[in-house]
C-alpha cells in the first residue's frame, strides 16, 4: 500500500512538472512565434542570409537538422554557411509557410509548419519541395528565436526515395 502511495505521488509529480514544462501558449507568445516566422519567410524571399540568421539563436548551440548534408548542423556559423549556399547558387528563391502551429510556455516553444521552397539555380532550372519543419524556440532576453530545427520529407518506403512534393 505504501508503495502505491509512492508511485501515485510521484505520477502527480510527473504531471504537475509536465503542466509546467508544456504550459498553457501565451496568445502573445505565440503572436510573436508567428511574427518571427513571417520575418523568416522575408527574409528568405529577400535572400537576406542576415536577416534570415537574426531568426535563429547565435553561437553554438543552435542545431539543424537539415535535408541534405551534413548529417547535422552545429552552430550559427555552419548554419548561416549553408544558406549563402544557399542564395549563391540559387538566384531565385521563394518559400511559403502554411499549417503553422505553436505551442509555448514562456521560455521554451515549440511548433510545426509545412513549407513549399522553390529554388530556381543559375541555369534556370527549378526544383519544389514541400518541406516538414519542426522548430523548437527560445525565449532570449524578452526576444524568440529558433534554437532548433528538424526539416524533413516524407519517404516512399517501396521506393526508398523522397517524395519531395507529398501532399
Amino acid at each position: 500500500m505504501r508503495r502505491n502511495r509512492i508511485i501515485s505521488g510521484a505520477f502527480a509529480l510527473t504531471i504537475l512538472a509536465a503542466t509546467a514544462v508544456c504550459g498553457v501558449s501565451r496568445a502573445d507568445d505565440q503572436a510573436d512565434i508567428k511574427a518571427l516566422e513571417d520575418r523568416f519567410v522575408a527574409a528568405v524571399n529577400a535572400r537576406d542570409v542576415e536577416a534570415v540568421m537574426a531568426c535563429y539563436q547565435q553561437g553554438g548551440e543552435l542545431v539543424v537538422f537539415d535535408l541534405i548534408p551534413p548529417l547535422q548542423y552545429k552552430g550559427a556559423t555552419a548554419w548561416q554557411k549553408d544558406w549563402e549556399g544557399v542564395f549563391a547558387d540559387n538566384p531565385g528563391v521563394k518559400v511559403t509557410v502554411s499549417d503553422l502551429d505553436v505551442a509555448t510556455n514562456g521560455e521554451l516553444g515549440f511548433g510545426h509548419n509545412l513549407q513549399r521552397f522553390e529554388t530556381t539555380d543559375k541555369s534556370g532550372k527549378t526544383q519544389v519541395m514541400t518541406l516538414r519543419v519542426t522548430d523548437g524556440y527560445r525565449n532570449v532576453n524578452g526576444k524568440w528565436l529558433i534554437a532548433h530545427e528538424h526539416i524533413s520529407v516524407p519517404v516512399d518506403i517501396a521506393t526508398g526515395k523522397a517524395d519531395m512534393n507529398a501532399k
